[in-house]
């Protein structure tokens, strides 16, 4: 559905995307991962059509973002961090207001907001000024806003900063329901990990304004270093003769095997000394790391508040 090539956009000299090139699949949902300043806001302008882009290439469902944005922007909804819509007036006014600038008029424009407000859950408080709204409330509008169109693509960029755990929740179920039922294609940036996690098909994480990884979610959360045998009890002969081996090692009473290109040999050993000592392995594990600690192996522990 969207295919990137070798994008690449500078501010005041400084690269803030740096050749970066990303397909995502048609009705699937990516994760956007990144510390501050990785470029995930500017990527998402760009695709949106908001910012241009000094190099590369941009297609969205086979158009050229260079020659068709026009095209390209009746498909899509980006829903930005800020809050965008005017708080003097409801969340029905804000609704068909926003509506109209995309050309609904009378019966399709009630139609579509109807159907905003019941995706945002605001019924019962749709014809209340938004100044009078909580944070929750704010970021479901500032969505259902984002869904006027019917957009193929949606773009959110962290939809849930500073709400409520309900709201929260609310809101990525709802994203998993537009996917899931009107096969939206969403592009999701968060700097919640779980959220990333929960709700995403695919996983990409920038940094520094480069792709550091992409991969389907279970392809990226098996993506451990070692393979864990469990055993019942190892002695002392058993862990020395199995330590000799580069690429295992025995820690807290368990195996620990490479994964490298020396796994399949490895791992033969690893059973071989287990066997020769009577020793049987309760449990394999291939593992399973969380999002959070491969996160921070890839873009390191630094904090970045001042990029």
């Amino acid at each position: 559905m969207i295919e990137i090539k070798h994008l690449s956009k500078s501010y005041e000299g400084k690269p803030v995307l740096d050749n970066v090139s990303l397909t995502v699949k048609r009705a699937s949902i990516l994760g956007l991962l990144g510390p501050n300043g990785a470029g995930k806001t500017t990527l998402l302008s760009i695709l949106a059509g908001v910012t241009a882009k000094d190099a590369g290439e941009v297609k969205v469902g086979g158009l050229d973002l260079g020659r068709e944005p026009g095209r390209i922007q009746r498909m899509c909804s980006y829903v930005p961090q800020s809050l965008a819509f005017y708080p003097r007036l409801s969340a029905r006014e804000n609704l068909e207001y926003f509506g109209s600038l995309w050309g609904l008029r009378g019966a399709k424009l009630r139609e579509r907001t109807a159907f905003s407000i019941d995706v945002g859950s605001m019924a019962a408080f749709a014809d209340k000024r938004v100044d009078t709204f909580s944070g929750g409330m704010k970021r479901r509008l500032n969505l259902a806003i984002g869904l006027m169109n019917e957009p193929e693509i949606l773009y959110l960029d962290e939809p849930t900063v500073g709400v409520d755990t309900q709201s929260r929740n609310y809101i990525l179920a709802t994203i998993a329901q537009l996917n899931r039922e009107r096969k939206t294609t969403v592009v999701y940036t968060s700097h919640y990990l779980d959220e990333i996690e929960q709700v995403s098909d695919e996983i990409a994480v920038i940094d520094a304004g480069r792709i550091v990884l992409h991969d389907a979610k279970e392809a990226v959360l098996l993506r451990a270093d070692a393979v864990l045998l469990r055993v019942a009890k190892l002695g002392k002969d058993a862990a020395a003769a199995l330590e000799r081996h580069q690429g295992i090692r025995v820690e807290a009473g368990s195996v620990h095997v490479k994964r490298d290109e020396r796994f399949g040999e490895n791992m033969a050993a690893a059973f071989t000394v287990l066997s020769e000592h009577g020793i049987g392995v309760t449990d394999i594990v291939f593992g399973r790391r969380t999002l959070e600690e491969l996160f921070l192996k890839l873009t390191d522990v630094r904090l970045r508040d001042g990029e």
